[in-house]
């Protein structure tokens, strides 16, 4: 899976997906304090889905008028150890296949899909 993950997202779950044979790109490693806005592009124009805790991305994509083919899931999980935020992490994004063309809210024991 491509995958955007925003600076938000634990290094550490950028790696794990990495392992996992996800093709990972991190904002936090190549691009850091880009605009949220340039994020979507970027996840659009490269077919990558956004990894991010930042509500903000919900906002673009559905009041702004902003629609993006490539997907985003927001995390509202609690802030615990980076050992708990990556497995969360990783055990949501491996969870499903079709998370393109959603907005996608992973809270703790359940994950709420709407189309973009």
């Amino acid at each position: 899976m491509r995958l955007l993950a925003d600076e938000n997202v634990p290094l550490k779950a950028v790696q794990l997906l990495r392992e996992k044979g996800h093709d990972v790109l991190s904002i936090c490693e190549s691009m850091p304090q880009t605009a949220d806005e340039d994020i979507l592009e970027i996840a659009e124009r490269d077919a990558r889905i956004v990894l991010t805790f930042d509500k903000d991305f919900g906002d673009l994509a559905f009041c702004c008028g902003l629609l993006i083919s490539c997907g985003i899931i927001l995390f509202r999980i609690p802030l615990l150890p980076a050992d708990y935020l990556t497995t969360t992490i990783v055990d949501a994004v491996e969870s499903r296949s079709d998370w393109a063309g959603h907005f996608a809210v992973v809270e703790p024991g359940r994950i709420r899909m709407r189309k973009l």
